[in-house]
């Protein structure tokens, strides 16, 4: 019967699957029950290599059941074997046309993946799950001398259990997470992280169920959520970063228009080793009149070693649980010197193992220890993989004399302009752009509010191990309301790489950044932050220092600068109370021009 049934499905599919030799376009009709094997049964008949998939408006529901299954290693998430529902690794271009169609997915499912396409146009689609892999509560009471807190559960919507004295969620397919793990306490009306938040790793000595069917979880906590406060929790870090939405590899001409994702098991889309691709009018964010507080698990947009042109446009971010988007190259470190053209280097995060950092044609720059700046470059000339970590890179030209363990690489080939227009960024956690590309970058005519910093500049050769040094940055004509109101200390702008012991902290390392002519209105005086930067310019922006939110840090300075040179503050207007404007060490002061600007002291 079930196989009758699938037959029947496929003939709705398409008057006739032979139309997709020719690139036809093949239509879908949304119909009952798991939609998975009729996807998984076209894909494999489909004999041309430009797919072209229209979708009939409706509801399209996808199991995990039947998914196509693969070994795959995805940056910034936990590598592992995937249950993929559209695979399209086999296309040399791919057309999807949603007409609004909405594709619900349950439990461990990585909805798609685009693997060494030419051409790719997604739109006007819908993502979301049935069942969110995320634990939500509201903070009934709090004793911090007994080291407990009553939580009333969200069960509508939601799965979970208390099993032997533990929190199990969401219980779906025989996975849960064992303990609460990564926890944040949001605001019940704006939807947003309480003011003054803090990330919680959350692991109680055992939870409690209540006779009035609340939840005692008896733990000890450095910073306890405020009653009436609404709590998450996404799991364990080790898992609660399954697949992204959406995950493209090394493809390109990319485009995204009217893509919508209310929730993802990780990122919502990820571009690894992609070029020239255009988001567009698309989003991540909640469905109207949801209980839910959170959209994807980790960033909304994340991209990793792409180049070309990367444009953001008139899109929505909101209620993720990392950053709005995070743009950056890998950092490899040098192991071993073999012989005078090979280098054995190794990926330093658990989460870049297995990522392609090179290939034959390539271009790297070398950094050569103490200085982070980059050094010279040589060519590719083959890469053996030894496994997920080590690698051997030989170059047509001979090394750099001098080289030793501790140094690192970048790809100089690798690297992308960016530009972001026109987006509304919010009520998430962490920050809302994160920019580590040397080319050409703007923001601009964007709406920002930012639990931690807004503008983020931070290439390390420390934990993440992501490139790099910024060269040419516009931000301009932007509106930032209500920033840095994380519990940790934050600024709107906030440029500060982070180096290993073994690299100079004196040495300049981000450059030419233009700040200029945007809007500011946020509770607090920490503006801008910069840290070992060479030409950054502060013009023409209104600062208004806004009531009805404490301020968390009082007493910092609007402006403050560390080993900086070429530093300009001119033609701004700071409206509010502040002690000093201006702060900046000896270093900073020696190039540091200051104009006139209105209410600084």
């Amino acid at each position: 019967m079930k196989k009758l049934i699938l037959m029947l499905t496929v003939l709705a599919v398409s008057t006739s699957l032979g139309m997709a030799e020719t690139g036809d376009p093949i239509i879908i009709k949304p119909v009952d029950g798991d939609m998975t094997p009729v996807i998984n049964q076209l894909l494999e008949e489909t004999e041309t290599k430009d797919l072209h998939l229209v979708f009939e408006k409706g509801i399209y529901r996808f199991m995990p059941d039947y998914a196509t299954g693969k070994y795959l290693d995805i940056t910034n998430h936990g590598n592992g074997y995937k249950r993929i529902i559209f695979n399209f690794s086999t296309f040399r271009s791919v057309t999807i046309e949603g007409n609004g169609a909405e594709f619900i997915f349950h439990g461990q499912a990585m909805p798609f993946l685009f693997e060494d396409c030419e051409r790719i146009t997604v739109s006007d689609l819908v993502i979301d799950w049935d069942i969110p892999f995320t634990f939500l509560g509201e903070v009934i009471a709090v004793n911090e001398k007994e080291g407990w807190r009553d939580i009333k559960p969200f069960s509508d919507g939601f799965s979970w259990k208390i099993r032997n004295g533990k929190l199990e969620f969401p219980d779906i397919d025989g996975f849960s997470y064992t303990y609460p793990g990564s926890t944040l306490a949001f605001d019940p009306i704006e939807k947003r992280p309480v003011h003054g938040a803090w990330d919680v790793h959350s692991h109680p000595r055992w939870v409690e169920k209540l006779a009035n069917g609340n939840l005692r979880f008896h733990e000890f906590l450095k910073h306890y959520p405020p009653v009436g406060a609404l709590l998450s929790s996404k799991g364990d870090r080790e898992h609660d970063r399954y697949a992204p939405a959406f995950d493209f590899k090394t493809s390109s001409n990319i485009e995204l228009n009217g893509v919508i994702i209310h929730h993802a098991l990780g990122m919502g889309f990820l571009f690894e080793r992609s070029e020239t691709i255009r988001l567009i009018n698309s989003g991540v964010y909640l469905r109207e009149g949801t209980s839910r507080v959170i959209s994807s698990t980790a960033d909304a947009t994340h991209f990793c070693n792409c180049r070309g042109a990367i444009v953001i446009e008139n899109c929505r971010f909101e209620n993720m649980l990392d950053d709005g988007t995070n743009v950056h190259g890998t950092y490899v470190e040098v192991d071993e010197v073999l012989d005078q053209h090979t280098l054995r280097t190794r990926l330093m995060h658990f989460e870049q193992r297995g990522f392609q950092f090179a290939a034959p044609g390539d271009a790297v720059w070398f950094i050569r220890q103490p200085s982070p700046q980059r050094g010279d470059t040589a060519v590719v000339r083959n890469v053996k993989y030894i496994n997920d970590t080590f690698m051997d890179i030989r170059f047509e030209t001979p090394l750099p004399s001098g080289l030793q363990p501790g140094d690192i690489l970048e790809n100089k080939t690798w690297n992308p302009e960016f530009t972001m227009r026109g987006c509304t960024i919010r009520n998430h956690r962490a920050r809302n752009v994160v920019l580590k590309t040397p080319l050409k970058t703007i923001i601009e005519n964007n709406r920002f509010s930012s639990m931690m910093s807004t503008i983020f500049f931070r290439g390390e050769t420390f934990f993440w191990f992501e490139s790099g040094a910024v060269n040419d940055v516009l931000i301009q004509n932007n509106s930032f309301d209500y920033c840095a109101y994380s519990g940790s200390e934050h600024a709107v702008l906030n440029i500060t790489p982070r180096l290993g012991k073994s690299f100079d902290p004196s040495i300049r390392y981000d450059r030419n950044i233009r700040f200029v002519n945007n809007t500011i209105r946020t509770f607090g005086n920490r503006i801008v932050k910069a840290d070992r930067v060479d030409g950054l310019t502060i013009k023409d922006n209104t600062i208004v220092k806004t009531e009805g939110m404490p301020e968390l840090y009082p007493g910092t300075p609007l402006i403050e600068l560390t080993n900086c040179q070429n530093t300009v503050i001119s033609g701004n207007r700071y409206e509010g109370d502040c002690e000093t404007a201006i702060q900046a060490d000896e270093q900073s002061n020696l190039t540091l021009s200051v104009g006139p600007n209105k209410g600084f002291n």
